[in-house]
């Protein structure tokens, strides 16, 4: 690959496609910290779209440019970088490689046709890394490795490849072996040409002879893998029979195995000097393959029926997705958009369709999730991202990835298509926040701006969910992590201009009587005029688990007059939302109004309810009150040789272990566990199983809280 000339575009106007067949989107994977975009600076300058590149720790370059990812020194969004090589243009996809942000890294997947590992020499393959793999392999998606950092103190690129091919598979080799240290070039192991780089110029030399034995070592197996690859069931017998195969052919036969998602190269490569940057757009542009050859997702008309599969035809319908969705202050809200099917022209119509809750469900009923919608946009502004820097674009084929301005109903997610012929598309699937925030602003006045700024949140992020739980009363956050919280927070603060604390999160307990109880309510005053004089006498029993509220008229001889009955039951219900105990719901009891007393003057309805819910708390003090707590199936998957801290730790959260299951090379854990112990498991689970775990969580029932934990409830309730 490294011996085709090449010509890349330099800066100035966005690069540009005439068909999809030129077009290769590539989203770049790896751990946080791995040099992803770093990565991205150094093929920008390669072709010329920047003079210099810019740099992480100074805040400078082009993907890492929201406040957030400048002050933390680490990537928490996906963004665009296109370039042109060899007349094709590469869209790169920069994604987060922290957990927290797996959501944004999911949507960089679902625009992208291939994906680049990125490694770094200095470091292993973390357990995000290695899963992100699979489902890359599930799919067929190509892929390559690209090993970074090689100029780092700690660098071993050795470690690094072998690393790479314990945790992707035997079909990850080499192409090319660095040269010098510190790396200053790369030595071809088919070509047998030594590429070197002085000041980002690359020039070609015969190889030094002292790299004879170990490129003869790593080229035999590499011609191996390939023939084992090649369509041609007769070269693996020329080979083995000493003919020497023509260099050409290799190359046909690895770039096809690339494109079809069955040999993954490794390109070493130095971000700060160049090195290995040409090498790697090379297999991009020639390996990777274009649109055409990546599957289309499914389409569904708005009603729900399959659409039938379509192609990466400009002149065909359109169908695209929106990938990420951004608020601009001056610009107002911007779409990154990827184009499936059709073209995307300026001034357009276009129908816009969100339906996450056809497809996944709306889960929690309180909480704020992506409603669906039809509706028909006219598109603003059309460009071509560089980052942050939009360049106004043209007509946008199929294949390719752009930015719409104003498109004020479209969210993270949704189908863009012919108003005539609408289309939905059944979104990626989104992780799950499972880590809970509790927030609420700072300063009153500001309820109304904190509400308009989490839904617009909401609508750019599909991996937050807002509560609004109505048992608490407060403002939940489901974020996925600390990091993903503390953005969000930032965001609500720096964007929309709300300053919000963090309070401590109240699981919905609920209170429910032990025993039977009697109760006495009399609510009499006299103060000049009509007073005020009610009495009540009830008798409270338990009832089972989700019986609910059952009120029972028993009085006799007018002792309440029937006009108040219904007023005693309001104010027993009344009190039952606000506890009898620590302040929750009392739910499954059965309450019989037996006797009372009435004033022919003073009573009233008012009066009656005070005297119901005072009986209802004097019954309360005659007997046990129970707290209830929810439980939560909880299903942990982790490497196999996590199970036993996995399981312990679970132990020490109350957990009632149902049993595990074998999947693969891991097991799923399942328990029953209170909610109360889960407030943090998503934190103290990553911590625990370094990043390998993952759980899901869905609500069972309720149950008796222990007394020790019920007492320190009921203590902080009175305090």
């Amino acid at each position: 690959m490294a011996d085709k000339a090449n010509t890349s575009q330099g800066a100035g106007a966005a690069p540009t496609a005439d068909s999809p067949a030129a077009i290769r989107n590539v989203v770049l994977i790896g751990p946080s910290g791995g040099g992803k975009t770093t990565l991205v600076e150094a093929l920008l300058t390669a072709t010329g779209v920047l003079s210099r590149p810019g740099s992480v720790v100074e805040g400078t370059t082009v993907c890492d440019f929201d406040e957030a990812e400048i002050s933390q020194q680490r990537s928490v969004g996906l963004a665009l970088a296109p370039l042109k090589h060899n007349g094709v243009k590469v869209n790169l996809i920069d994604t987060p490689g922290y957990a927290d942000f797996v959501g944004e890294l999911r949507a960089g997947l679902r625009a992208a046709d291939c994906a680049l590992f990125v490694i770094a020499a200095n470091e292993g393959v973390d357990e995000l890394t290695k899963s992100l793999w699979m489902e890359c392999q599930q799919v067929g998606m190509p892929r390559a490795v690209v090993i970074t950092k090689l100029d780092h103190a700690r660098a071993n690129y050795d470690n690094a490849l072998a690393a790479a091919q314990t945790a992707f598979g035997e079909k990850v080799m080499p192409i090319y072996l660095p040269a010098n240290t510190p790396c200053t070039g790369l030595i071809g192991l088919l070509s047998k040409t030594h590429y070197e780089y002085t000041d980002h110029k690359r020039t070609t030399k015969e190889p030094d002879p002292s790299y004879t034995d170990r490129l003869e070592e790593q080229r035999g197996p590499l011609i191996e893998a390939i023939i084992e690859e090649s369509e041609d069931e007769t070269l693996m017998d020329r080979y083995l029979g000493g003919e020497e195969i023509d260099e050409k052919v290799l190359i046909e036969d690895l770039e096809k195995a690339v494109a079809r998602g069955s040999f993954f190269p490794v390109i070493p490569v130095c971000s700060s000097t160049g090195v290995g940057t040409l090498e790697l757009l090379e297999v991009v542009t020639s390996g990777f393959p274009s649109p055409l050859e990546h599957p289309l997702p499914e389409a569904y008309t708005p009603q729900g029926q399959e659409r039938g599969r379509l192609t990466c035809d400009p002149n065909g319908p359109l169908l695209a997705e929106v990938i990420k969705t951004t608020s601009d202050p001056y610009v107002g809200r911007v779409s990154l958009v990827r184009v499936f099917s059709g073209t995307i022209r300026p001034d357009a119509t276009v129908h816009v369709s969100g339906h996450f809750s056809s497809f996944f469900g709306n889960g929690n009923g309180s909480s704020v999730v992506h409603e669906d919608h039809d509706e028909d946009e006219r598109i603003g502004s059309l460009s071509i991202p560089l980052g942050k820097q939009q360049r106004p674009a043209g007509n946008v084929i199929a294949g390719d990835i752009c930015a719409i301005g104003r498109l004020s109903r479209a969210e993270t997610g949704d189908t863009l298509s012919d108003k005539a012929d609408p289309m939905v598309l059944k979104p990626w699937t989104m992780p799950e926040p499972l880590l809970p925030i509790a927030v609420q602003p700072r300063a009153k006045t500001d309820d109304d701006k904190l509400s308009v700024g989490l839904q617009r949140l909401a609508a750019e992020d599909p991996t937050l969910r807002i509560e609004q739980n109505p048992e608490t009363h407060q403002i939940v956050l489901w974020c996925m992590g600390e990091a993903h919280a503390g953005v969000v927070l930032d965001a609500l603060a720096s964007r929309f201009g709300v300053t919000v604390d963090k309070v401590d999160l109240r699981v919905p307990l609920r209170e429910t009587f032990a025993g039977s109880a009697k109760g006495h309510g009399r609510h009499v005053k006299q103060s000049g005029g009509h007073g005020q004089f009610a009495v009540c006498d009830i008798e409270v029993e338990p009832l089972p688990e989700g019986t609910g509220f059952e009120f029972v008229d028993k009085v006799v001889g007018g002792a309440v007059p029937r006009q108040f009955i219904p007023s005693v039951e309001k104010g027993v219900r009344a009190q039952m939302e606000k506890g009898v105990a620590a302040g929750y719901p009392v739910v499954d009891i059965r309450v019989t109004l037996f006797d009372g007393k009435a004033h022919s003057v003073d009573s009233s309805d008012f009066a009656f309810q005070m005297a119901g819910a005072l009986a209802l708390r004097d019954a309360a003090n005659n007997t046990k009150i129970t707290l209830l707590e929810p439980v939560d199936e909880v299903s942990v998957l982790v490497p196999d040789d996590l199970v036993g801290a996995v399981m312990g730790d679970l132990s020490s959260r109350r957990a009632r272990v149902l049993g595990t299951e074998n999947v693969g090379d891991r097991t799923v854990v399942k328990a029953e566990v209170p909610q109360v112990e889960l407030v943090r498991y998503a934190i103290d689970l990553r911590s625990l199983t370094h990043g390998a775990g993952s759980f899901t969580r869905n609500f069972v029932r309720y149950e008796p809280m222990p007394e020790h934990a019920a007492a320190k409830v009921k203590v902080a309730a009175d305090a």
